[in-house]
C-alpha cells in the first residue's frame, strides 16, 4: 500500500522545502530510505497543488510502531492523513492536505 495525498499552499516555494525537510527527518526517525515521492506542481486558483506518496516501508512502520496513537479518524487513512498534516505542522509547514488514494 502506497499512500497518496495532495498537499496545497499560496506559497509554493516555502512550504516545499518545509515539507521535503520534513519528510526526510521522518524517514530518518522510521529508519526508512526512498520513504517518499513528490509530483510536480500545479496552480489552480491562487494555490499550489502537490501530491505526496509515502512508500509501503515507511506507511507500514508508521501504523506498526505506533508512531499514528492519539491521530484522531476512523480510518486508518484518516488517521495516517492527520498524522501526517500534524507531524509537517510541527516542523512548520502550513500546508493543507487531503487523501488522494491509500491503497
Amino acid at each position: 500500500m502506497n499512500p497518496l495525498f495532495q498537499l496545497s499552499t499560496r506559497n509554493y516555494n516555502k512550504e516545499i522545502l518545509l515539507v521535503t525537510k520534513a519528510l526526510k527527518d521522518l524517514e530518518l526517525e522510521c529508519g526508512v530510505q526512498n520513504g517518499f515521492r513528490m509530483d510536480a506542481p500545479f496552480e489552480k486558483f491562487g494555490w499550489t497543488f502537490f501530491n505526496i506518496q509515502i512508500s509501503e516501508d515507511l506507511s507500514s512502520y508508521i501504523e506498526k510502531s505506533g508512531m499514528m496513537e492519539g491521530a484522531l479518524g476512523f480510518r486508518i487513512a484518516e488517521q495516517m492523513k492527520n498524522f501526517i498534516g500534524h507531524y509537517l505542522e510541527t516542523k512548520g509547514s502550513n500546508v493543507r492536505i487531503k487523501i488522494i488514494n491509500y491503497g
